[in-house]
């Protein structure tokens, strides 16, 4: 895995200057129109409802795959979009198609310090957030015994940690606003352990009970939280962000079982994952968690299946407890 360095120190920028925030992609955007006056997130569940005032959205990870294609979608849909990444480049095509509409940040969740600095710019740049999106993430693949110390700490440094930073960055604009809507990326794989993605799923599993508390914590004051569980998308999560441990040969025979089963698997356009976050947002009362696929909602409808005759199976003995 790799992690890039963190953007503007905090010493060097005020967060209220929403200057910095063109100053820390090194690029040049045109202005931007006038923050929208918005008192939430629109509360119609389907698109062709009456027309609203444009959202405001926080993107990590929006360079590339699911991140970029949620950016994509926000802004053909007439929304603003602060799009945040390690590498902020490949946006540079969205910058000049949707002029004004999109502000880039380089950013290193990882890094807590620059992730308050980072979303502060945000509301300076735009006068609000509407949608905060944790797509940032990076993928580990490699059986429980050969995880190294530092890759695991690492993984979670991003997957979890980098969500928590900006969850906790982002909620007190979103109570003041008494709106907002907080979207978790996690992961099919995150309802169960499963062999070489063991450490992935631990991470997206720690980010699925953090997002199921701040759910409950955030309700009273209109922020909304969804945990999204998505199957298999056409992303660079398992190329360009991938970790890989070193093979222990004892598990050959078992790898050579998991490339069998994972080369027939198809993954989908990102844009579809897209198009039906665009609908959740729209929702006035939108899921708390949602699973998109049908391959990955089979997946883990047959997993809860079984882990409730588990649990049943066992009931005499379990209540013997107390």
């Amino acid at each position: 895995m790799t992690t890039a360095t963190g953007s503007t120190s905090p010493a060097q920028a005020d967060p209220t200057d929403p200057s910095h925030l063109e100053e820390s992609t090194r690029m040049t955007t045109t202005a931007l129109p006038t923050a929208p006056t918005t008192t939430g997130t629109a509360t119609r569940a389907t698109s062709a409802a009456t027309p609203r005032d444009p959202r405001v959205w926080f993107i990590t990870g929006a360079s590339r795959g699911l991140g970029r294609a949620f950016a994509q979608a926000a802004l053909a849909a007439g929304d603003r979009v602060v799009g945040a990444a390690r590498d902020v480049t490949p946006l540079a095509d969205l910058v000049a198609a949707y002029e004004g509409r999109l502000r880039l940040l380089t950013l290193d969740v990882t890094d807590r310090d620059a992730v308050f600095h980072g979303v502060a710019r945000a509301v300076a740049a735009f006068g609000r957030l509407d949608v905060v999106v944790n797509n940032a993430g990076a993928g580990l693949i490699g059986m429980v015994e050969e995880v190294t110390e530092a890759q695991v700490r690492a993984h979670f440094d991003v997957n979890f940690f980098g969500a928590l930073w900006v969850s906790q960055a982002v909620l007190p604009y979103l109570r003041e606003q008494g709106s907002g809507h907080i979207v978790q990326i996690s992961s099919m794989g995150s309802t169960a352990g499963f062999a070489a993605t063991g450490l992935y799923s631990a991470s997206k599993g720690a980010l699925d009970n953090m997002s199921g508390a701040l759910a409950m914590e955030a309700a009273s004051f209109g922020v909304k939280v969804t945990l999204v569980q998505p199957g298999g998308y056409e992303t660079t999560l398992f190329t360009l962000g991938l970790t890989l441990t070193t093979e222990n040969e004892v598990y050959a025979p078992l790898r050579a079982e998991l490339a069998k089963m994972w080369g027939e698997s198809k993954d989908a356009d990102p844009a579809k994952a897209a198009a039906l976050l665009l609908r959740v947002v729209d929702m006035a009362e939108p899921p708390r968690r949602i699973v998109l696929g049908g391959a990955a909602y089979d997946m883990i409808a047959e997993l809860d299946r079984a882990r409730r005759e588990e649990v049943a199976r066992w009931e005499e003995l379990s209540r013997e407890g107390d």
